[in-house]
This record gives structure tokens, C-alpha cells and sequence, in this order.
């Protein structure tokens, strides 16, 4: 199977069997697995004992070889094996005069190449790249453009050709194009840029929910550790969400909305996305009408729903006048995006107050206090039933373990049995801190508006703080740190980190789409402004053709990998179809 390789163990010990164990490098403080038992030689080196065993690709393996009457570890070998290799391990006597046992590992059969599908994908994305940039600069040559229009509307233009009017001059092909112009005065009011990089985090975030071609490191990381590529994706989702909070709500009440209305349009807003939250991460449309019983609760909606219902309403109570033209007085301009809010500061402190104190001092039945581990496996055993510590036991606690996520990704390497929600209770705190870090951004655009260098340095200097934040909290480790990085728990050093690579992101996109304009945003400005439509559409078809079909090989990462980015590619084509309608959901 995909991500396995096959291994045979001969054993050429006379009268011993061994026992076959396996640690895998990315479980951290685990366990020997038992793999197999490998019966003795039968006497001779023509009848050796043997077992055949699959062993994971993902990740660099310790194998270790024992004797299976407590003799001992007898040989221990590290290795990454390749996907589909098949691998022998043959284990005899280093000489007739000595007991010394060798294991020598031989590659029987190499592993195929896993990843050329995806220089593939890449060459044909580059080709597809590389054409539209050839047209798109064609049709900035008069000629050219007049010879397309004149194909695409011939009825028109022999109509301009002969009437009274004579032949149609640029000025009448040009204005007679069905495409907008890309920069028009309109658009300059809405930063193409939030656009583009919500977009570009939801495309991402869809061609992973498809499967990521089934490739490891498109899935969430086990627990602690660096984020993957995935894990980054929805936590930039919840960062330009604030952004576009702030800017939203400037908008409203600087055309004359009251408070009053923002505030129930909020909570509206805020109930819609909970309720879709709640359909959607619990279709069973094919198997029958769904038990209250094992419904579940927490959910990728549920938690932006109720994060912007708490990160928006903090905003309007506090909002200050003016702060659209940067003429709110504060004693230090250059704080002056920061000190006049600091009531919303002090909220999110006493939020992250609570987040530390429920994590590290709440009493959780038969774990440690303060444990933020996988359970299972990890931490040698000790703690198989104590996945997510303070969280887990909170959402067991007050949601049922019926009521949430049942198929955790610590489950794969720590083999936990325990139910854990990523989308929990107490990591909704960590989200909103993380919403709020992009309200700051916002902010930033308000007071700094059109001043692209001012904008730019302070979203470095975030982007450094945050960063440094981060740096102490984990020791620069993965481990070892006060609060490791941890995307399960939405821990407080994964939102520095995700904060500090988001205000970099931001940084990029903002100078080549709206400061420099060498990029208008496409494709995924598209998609960015039909964000909720391409999410809940995407789950809700997911399995119906053509977004997934019946694959000749499942075990091919090049099937699985066409198919996800057919999919992806067919909802961006939708988000593109929709713009030119000026078809856009809103809730």
C-alpha cells in the first residue's frame, strides 16, 4: 500500500526466534511496536526462519531485533525505507568462533520515485502559467487585441463596420470588452490583496480536505512539532478574517450604520456559520438520516463562527472615530493603532489568562497536571487515556465523547484510542487571539491608508515580534519548550508562529498586488471572494462526480494527486465563472 514497504526478516540463528520491533522517528518518547516473531533456522542456512512484515515509509524507522526467551536486544538498525520497496533483513552469526549476531538489510527491490507526480502537476501548472502571461501581454499589442475582438464579436463588429459611424477606433474595441478593466476605481476601494491571500489559504485548505494526492506531508502533524503544510491553512483563514473585520466594520459605520444593527447583523452572521458548521462536518446523506446520539459539535464553522461573533463584537464596543483618516490623538504615534484600544487588549490577556491556567492547572483524572501530550504510545505509555490533557478532558466533559472528532491525527504514529476534537473548546481561545492579531492588521490599513511603507514595516515589526514570542516559548524546539508548537491544541506558540509567518504573507501579497501591482491576485482572488460558498460547496460535493471519481489504482499517488487538483482546479474555475456574474454568497 501507499506509504509501506516489504520486509522480510530471515533469521539464521540456529534454535533462537526473534522478536521483530519498530520505533518510528516522528513518536517522540514511544514505545518498541511488535511487529513479528521470526522462527529459528531450521538447522541449516537453506531453511532459514523467516517472517514478512510492511513497515511505514513516512518517516525513518529503528528496527530492533531480540531474542524471543529474554535474551536481549541482539542488533538495532535505523533506516528510512521508499515507498513499495521490498527489503530484506538477514540475521546470522558473525563467525562459528563467536556469538556476535550481524543484521545486514538488503534492498531486494528499489522504491519507485513517490514525488515525480508532482514535478508533473507543477510542469503542467508552470505551462498553463506561461501561456495565460503570453496572452494577457498579446493583448496589450492593438493589432492582436483588435484581430480576438474581431473573432469573438464578428456580428458586432461588421455592424460598426457598416454603419454610418465608420470603423470602430481602439477606444470602441476596447470599451465593446466583455473583461473589466483590472484596475478601476471601484477596485482600488477594496484591497485586492486580503482577496488573494484568503483565496489562496482556501484553495490550499480544499486541495488538502481532497487529499493532498495522499501524500504524508500534506496531513496534519501527528501532534508537537513544526506545522505542516496544512496546518498553517486555516489558521491564516482565521487571521485575514479579522483583518477583513476591521475594514468591514469601518466600512458599515462610516456609511451610517448604527451600532445597534452591526451588532445584530454580527450575531446573524455569527448563528449562520455555526448552523452550516454544524450540517457539514456531519453529512451522512448516503447512510440515512443522522443519530442525535454521535452528532458532532466543534467543527471548522463552529469555530469561525463563534470567533468572529466574539472578535467582531470586541471591535464594535470599542471601535474609536476617526480611525479610518488616523486622527485619533494618542500620546505616541507610533502606538497610535494600539494604545486607544487597549480595552480590547486587556480582554484578550485575561482570554489567555484563562487558556494558561485551564491548561496547566486544571485537575484532569489519571493524567499529570499540565500534560499536553498525545497519549497512547507517547510518554512511554504512562498516560494512553490523557490525549490533549485540559483540552480533551473538557470537551469529554462538557460535549460528550459521542460529540466530537473520533479519528484524531495523533492516532496514526500514537496509536490513541481516545477521542480529541482539533476544533474544541479551549483552543477557540488561541483562535481568537489569532483573529485578533489579524483585527491588528486591519487596524494597520486604517490608520496607515495609502502610506504603503508605513503599512509594510509595521507589518515586519509584528511579524519579528511575533516571531521572537515564539522563539521562547519553545526553546527554537520541538519538544522541549514551555508550550510547544501544536496545532491540535491550537497552542499559544502555534498562533505566534502562524501569526508571524500570516503578517509576512500579508507583506508579500500587499506589495505585488496592491503597492506594485505586478500581480493582479488570479487565481485566487477568485475564490477569496466567494470564500464561504467555495468551502461549504466543497464539502458538500466532495464525493460526486467530477470532483471524485472511481480510481483504477487507489494505491497511485498520481491518480489520487489528478484527482485532488481536478477538483480544486474545477472550484476555482466555478469562483472564476461566478466573479464574472457578479454572483457572490454573503452571509
Amino acid at each position: 500500500r501507499m506509504d509501506q514497504a516489504l520486509l522480510l526478516v530471515h533469521n539464521e540463528l540456529p534454535a533462537q526466534g526473534l522478536r521483530l520491533s519498530a520505533l518510528s522517528g516522528a513518536c517522540h518518547q514511544c514505545l518498541y511496536q511488535f511487529l513479528a516473531f521470526v522462527p529459528p533456522s531450521g538447522g541449516g542456512l537453506s531453511e532459514p526462519g523467516a517472517a514478512v512484515v510492511t513497515v511505514d515509509t513516512q518517516h525513518p524507522l529503528t528496527l530492533q531485533l531480540s531474542g524471543s526467551v529474554g535474551d536481549g536486544e541482539l542488533c538495532k538498525i535505523q533506516y528510512h525505507f521508499g515507498e513499495f520497496g521490498n527489503y530484506s533483513l538477514v540475521v546470522k552469526t558473525q563467525s562459528t568462533s563467536t556469538k556476535a549476531v550481524s543484521c545486514d538489510l538488503v534492498i531486494n527491490e528499489g522504491p519507485i520515485n513517490s514525488y515525480l507526480p508532482i514535478l508533473f502537476a507543477f510542469l503542467v501548472y508552470m505551462g498553463i502559467l506561461a501561456i495565460l502571461i503570453v496572452w494577457h501581454l498579446s493583448m496589450k499589442i492593438d493589432p492582436v487585441r483588435n484581430w480576438v475582438y474581431k473573432k469573438l464579436n464578428p456580428r458586432e463588429t461588421d455592424r460598426l463596420i457598416n454603419s454610418e459611424l465608420g470603423s470602430p477606433n481602439t477606444t470602441d474595441s476596447v470599451s465593446s470588452s466583455p473583461t473589466p478593466h483590472l484596475w478601476s476605481t471601484g477596485s482600488r476601494q477594496r484591497l485586492r490583496s486580503l482577496d488573494t491571500f484568503r483565496g489562496l489559504s482556501l484553495i490550499i485548505m480544499v486541495f488538502v480536505n481532497y487529499g493532498g494526492g495522499k501524500y504524508w506531508f500534506f496531513k496534519h502533524e501527528s501532534w508537537n512539532g513544526k506545522p505542516h503544510f496544512p496546518s498553517a491553512l486555516l489558521s491564516r483563514f482565521v487571521f485575514i478574517m479579522g483583518t477583513s473585520i476591521s475594514l468591514s466594520l469601518s466600512s458599515m459605520l462610516r456609511w451610517g450604520s448604527s451600532k445597534r444593527k452591526v451588532l445584530g447583523k454580527i450575531f446573524w452572521r455569527s448563528f449562520l456559520l455555526i448552523l452550516l458548521g454544524i450540517i457539514v462536518v456531519n453529512p451522512n446523506y448516503c447512510l440515512g438520516p443522522l443519530s442525535w446520539d454521535n452528532l458532532r459539535i466543534p467543527g471548522v464553522l463552529q469555530r469561525l463562527g463563534f470567533t468572529y461573533l466574539v472578535v467582531a463584537a470586541l471591535e464594535l464596543l470599542f471601535t474609536k472615530p476617526g480611525a479610518e483618516n488616523g486622527i485619533l490623538e494618542t500620546p505616541c504615534l507610533a502606538l497610535q493603532d494600539i494604545l486607544p484600544y487597549w480595552p480590547q487588549w486587556i480582554f484578550i490577556l485575561m482570554l489567555e489568562v484563562i487558556w494558561l491556567c485551564l491548561t496547566f492547572l486544571l485537575p484532569v483524572p489519571g493524567c499529570p497536571r499540565g500534560y499536553l501530550g498525545p497519549g497512547g504510545i507517547g510518554d512511554f505509555g504512562k498516560y494512553p487515556n490523557c490525549t490533549g490533557g485540559a483540552a480533551g478532558y473538557i470537551d469529554r466533559l462538557l460535549l460528550g465523547e459521542k460529540h466530537i472528532y473520533q479519528h484524531p491525527s495523533s492516532a496514526v504514529i500514537y496509536q490513541t484510542t481516545m477521542p480529541y476534537d482539533p476544533e474544541g473548546i479551549l483552543g477557540t481561545i488561541n483562535t481568537i487571539l489569532m483573529a485578533f492579531l489579524g483585527l491588528q492588521a486591519g487596524k494597520i490599513i486604517l490608520f496607515y491608508k495609502d502610506q504603503h511603507k508605513q503599512i509594510m514595516s509595521r507589518f515586519f515589526i509584528w511579524s519579528v515580534v511575533m516571531g521572537i514570542i515564539s522563539a521562547i516559548l519553545t526553546k527554537c524546539s520541538k519538544e522541549e519548550g514551555f508550550i510547544p508548537i501544536n496545532k491540535n491544541l491550537w497552542s499559544l506558540s502555534y498562533v505566534t508562529t502562524m501569526s508571524s509567518f500570516a503578517f509576512i504573507l500579508l507583506l508579500l501579497i500587499y506589495y505585488l498586488v496592491d503597492v506594485k501591482r505586478l500581480w493582479s491576485g488570479a487565481p485566487f482572488f477568485y475564490p477569496g471572494m466567494n470564500s464561504i460558498l467555495v468551502y461549504i460547496g466543497h464539502e458538500v460535493f466532495e464525493d460526486y462526480f467530477p470532483f471524485k471519481w472511481k480510481m483504477q489504482d487507489s494505491q497511485s499517488h498520481a491518480e489520487h494527486l489528478t484527482q485532488n487538483l481536478t477538483a480544486t482546479t474545477l472550484w476555482v474555475l466555478s469562483s472564476y465563472l461566478l466573479y464574472r456574474r457578479k454572483i457572490f454568497w454573503k452571509i
